[in-house]
């Protein structure tokens, strides 16, 4: 078989982006393999979920139970392993987020099959996969190509694929849950949303956001000051959270927030990988970096190669000027 999953990842009634993101490029390897993509949603009152996806997927598989409302990775194990020892698919799509680290290896690993995370583009290469990874904090890309199989399984980084509209009307196949009990041995307890702090960066549209660059906090007033002028707020990396300079709330990445704003601007920000999990989706990226070297000019629009104490105080008074020729 050369069809391809797609494991629909929702939270608290609403469907991940990764799930979109997943769809689009499972469509993209089942047109190469003259296959479809189908979309394998465990859930509870899945119809407010059927309509949303069926434009992306040619197949929807649904398992309706209450145990499936919240993600509880043994249940979901469990079911799938069955799903596909029965549907027999050729691929596994997984999102790389903390759902699916949680679910993806203990499921290769009951399976006995290739399995590769974090994967940032995959392709078909004589009937087998060929994942793209990254190295060395994203400066270099692996090409690493898994044995032969008759299933894969892979997680893919959210950002790799971003989602594309089309209207595949996917047919639903509804089936019985392999699972009727929540294990007892782990159970879903409750689930705990994250306290949001006075800036919700998820919400902005301008994004200024600052990395080791900075040096000291005595320069995060510059950066505060500069965000407020262009209508932005100010964000971070993991090292900036880590010295205390700005609280949790504020970071961006695979292990902080994921924003989509219309503008992004890393100042003294290297690029990550897991930072760049958090941001590749913004509309426009500009960076300010002196390292020309630096693996966040890969993902920018626009990139400044100086120190951004130099940059910042004349784009600051640029955008003054044009503030006050308008008015």
């Amino acid at each position: 078989m050369t069809d391809i999953f797609a494991l629909v990842e929702h939270r608290q009634g609403i469907i991940r982006d990764i799930t979109y993101e997943l769809l689009t490029c499972g469509r993209k390897l089942a047109q190469k393999l003259n296959g479809v993509v189908t979309a394998v949603l465990l859930g509870h009152n899945t119809d407010k979920f059927i309509q949303n996806l069926k434009p992306f997927a040619h197949c929807l598989l649904v398992v309706e139970n209450e145990i499936f409302k919240e993600f509880n990775a043994e249940s979901y194990q469990i079911a799938l392993s069955e799903i596909i020892k029965k549907e027999n698919p050729f691929l596994m799509l997984i999102g790389h987020t903390a759902a699916g680290m949680d679910l993806g290896p203990s499921l290769a690993t009951q399976l006995n099959v290739p399995f590769a995370t974090d994967c940032i583009n995959l392709d078909v290469t004589n009937g087998k996969i060929k994942a793209v990874r990254t190295m060395y904090d994203g400066k270099l890309n692996a090409n690493v190509l898994l044995r032969e199989s008759n299933l894969y399984i892979l997680t893919l980084r959210s950002g790799s694929c971003p989602s594309e509209e089309v209207n595949l009307n996917g047919e639903v196949k509804k089936i019985e849950s392999p699972v009727m009990v929540e294990p007892d041995y782990r159970k879903f307890i409750e689930y705990i949303e994250a306290a949001i702090g006075e800036v919700d960066i998820t919400k902005a549209d301008i994004i200024v956001s600052v990395g080791r660059g900075i040096k000291d906090l005595a320069n995060l007033p510059t950066i505060e000051d500069f965000a407020k002028t262009i209508g932005g707020v100010v964000a971070c990396s993991r090292p900036i959270v880590d010295a205390g300079w700005l609280p949790k709330d504020r970071q961006v990445g695979s292990s902080g927030k994921t924003v989509k704003p219309k503008l992004y601007i890393a100042l003294g920000i290297s690029g990550a990988f897991q930072h760049i999990a958090g941001m590749k989706s913004s509309d426009t990226i500009i960076a300010i970096n002196k390292d020309p070297n630096a693996p966040i000019f890969n993902e920018a629009d626009y990139g400044i190669v100086e120190d951004l104490f130099k940059i910042v105080p004349i784009l600051k008074n640029k955008i003054l000027e044009l503030k006050q020729a308008k008015a």
